[in-house]
C-alpha cells in the first residue's frame, strides 16, 4: 500500500507521517511531498525509526513521482490558521493550492483515496470533487474532508467532564468542518446523559476546540499534533477498508438528496472509499434546530468552492 502525505513538512504534515511510519501495515510505501525544502530531511528522520514502512521524501518539482501509485492521498498542505483569523478567511490561500494538488492526483493516481486536511474543509473538498469532474474521473465515493479531529476532541472533552474511559466514549459528529457546521450529537453518545446547561456548553467548545488551540499557542500555530493524530486514525481507517474490512468511521462526503451537497455523515468504509453513507439517526430538539441554523453557512462555503473552479 502506498500513502503520500501532500504537505508532509509542515506541523500537521510530521505528525501525521510519524504515526504513519509506525502504524501503517508491514511493506506500506509512505510517500512525503512538500514544497518546503526541508521534506528530505523530514523523510530521511523517519526512516531511521525500525518498522517496515519505507518512506521517501519528494520536494516540489517531484509532485507527479510522489504521487504515482497512490493508494491514499493525505492533504495537510497550505497556510494554518493565525490568532483572529476565521477559517473563512484562510481560503483565498489555500484554494489555490489545493486545486493544484488535486490536478497532480487527476494526473498521477486518479483512483486513489483522496483525504482533505486542509481548511476551510468545508470549501476546499468542493474544489478537489470539481477538479476531478472537468478531468472527468470524479468518483463522489473516493474524496473525503478528514473531520476525525472534530470526533476525537469530542471523545476527549466528554470523557474529562464525565470522568468516563475515553477509550469507550463514542460521539457522532456531523455537518461541516468549522464553527457551528460541527454538530456534536450528545444526544446520541451511549451511557451518558448530559443537562441542558452541559450541551449549552459543550457544543460550543468543541465547535470552537480550534481556536482554544490557536489563543494558546500565542500566534504559534494551530492544531497540528492533534490533527496529526486525527489524520493518521482516518487514514488508517482508508487502509481497513481498502484491504477489505469493514469499517465505520466519519467524513465529510458529497451526499446526494441529503441536508446539503457535501455532509459529514458516518460511513461505511471498503476497497472502493465509501460503501455506504450511513444515517445519523434521530436528533434532540437542540440539535436539529442547530442542523437547520448551520445549513446557510455550509452551502455558502461549499458554493464558494465549486465557483473557484467554474468561475
Amino acid at each position: 500500500m502506498k500513502v503520500a502525505v501532500l504537505g508532509a513538512a509542515g506541523g500537521i504534515g510530521q505528525a501525521l507521517s510519524l504515526l504513519l511510519k509506525t502504524q501503517l501495515p508491514a511493506g506500506s510505501d509512505l510517500a512525503l511531498y512538500d514544497v518546503a525544502p526541508v521534506v528530505p530531511g523530514v523523510a530521511v528522520d523517519l526512516s531511521h525509526i525500525p518498522t517496515a514502512v519505507t518512506v521517501k521524501g519528494y520536494g516540489a518539482d517531484d509532485l507527479s513521482a510522489a504521487l504515482t501509485g497512490a493508494d491514499i492521498v493525505i492533504i495537510p498542505a497550505g497556510m494554518p490558521r493565525k490568532p483572529g483569523m476565521d477559517r473563512a478567511d484562510l481560503f483565498n490561500v489555500n484554494a489555490g493550492i489545493i486545486k493544484t494538488l488535486a490536478e497532480g492526483i487527476v494526473a498521477n493516481c486518479p483512483k486513489a483515496l483522496v483525504g482533505v486536511i486542509t481548511n476551510p474543509v468545508n470549501g476546499t473538498v468542493p474544489i478537489v470533487a470539481e477538479v476531478f469532474k472537468k478531468a472527468g474521473t470524479y468518483e463522489a465515493n473516493r474524496v473525503f474532508g478528514v473531520t476525525t479531529l472534530d470526533v476525537i476532541r469530542s471523545e476527549a472533552f466528554i470523557a474529562e467532564l464525565k470522568g468516563l474511559n475515553v477509550s469507550d466514549v463514542k460521539v457522532p459528529v456531523i455537518g461541516g468542518h468549522s464553527g457551528t457546521t460541527i454538530l456534536p450529537l450528545l444526544s446520541q453518545v451511549e451511557g451518558v446523559t448530559f443537562s441542558d446547561d452541559e450541551v449549552a456548553s459543550l457544543t460550543p467548545r468543541i465547535q470552537n476546540a480550534g481556536t482554544e488551540v490557536v489563543n494558546a499557542k500565542a500566534g504559534g500555530g494551530s492544531a497540528t499534533l492533534s490533527m496529526g493524530a486525527a489524520a493518521a486514525r482516518f487514514t488508517l481507517s482508508l487502509v481497513k477498508g481498502l484491504k477489505g474490512e469493514s469499517v465505520v468511521d466519519y467524513a465529510y462526503v458529497s451526499v446526494e438528496n441529503g441536508d446539503a451537497a457535501y455532509f459529514a455523515h458516518p460511513v461505511r468504509l471498503g476497497k472502493n472509499g465509501v460503501e455506504e453513507i450511513l444515517p445519523y439517526g434521530d436528533l434532540s430538539a437542540f440539535e436539529q434546530q442547530a442542523k437547520e441554523d448551520m445549513l446557510a453557512t455550509l452551502n455558502k462555503d461549499i458554493q464558494e468552492g465549486i465557483d473557484f473552479i467554474n468561475g
